[in-house]
């Protein structure tokens, strides 16, 4: 009788738990930033991920419909300032979001290690 030597299938890889809201670049970006720098405002966040004022725009309304960041409007003069902050659920979902990358990275580097 022979012995079936192949290693059993890889489990299946689970894309649908993915945050939506995070997954994206810009969103990525934004809480990335404000977890590591704490709050920033509107102009800095725009030069440090080097993004349009709309495209910036855009994706801050997505995280704060989501609850994921928070913004505080004042006028600073006679000009308007945005600064935001990451909320707590946000930092949770940026975390969970990092994990979810960190075992798929895992899971590719372990399945090319066993095809070398």
């Amino acid at each position: 009788m022979k012995s079936n030597s192949n290693p059993p299938p890889p489990a299946p890889i689970d894309f649908n738990g993915i945050d939506t809201a995070v997954h994206g670049p810009i969103r990525l970006g934004v809480l990335t930033a404000l977890q590591r720098d704490g709050e920033l405002d509107f102009t800095t966040l725009k030069k440090r991920l080097e993004v349009t004022d709309g495209a910036l725009g855009t994706h801050l309304l997505k995280l704060e419909e989501t609850g994921y960041v928070t913004c505080q409007k004042e006028f600073v003069g006679r000009r308007p300032k945005s600064t935001y902050h990451i909320s707590q659920e946000g930092r949770k979902a940026l975390f969970h979001y990092l994990d979810s990358m960190k075992r798929l990275i895992e899971s590719l580097e372990a399945s090319d290690n066993s095809a070398s």
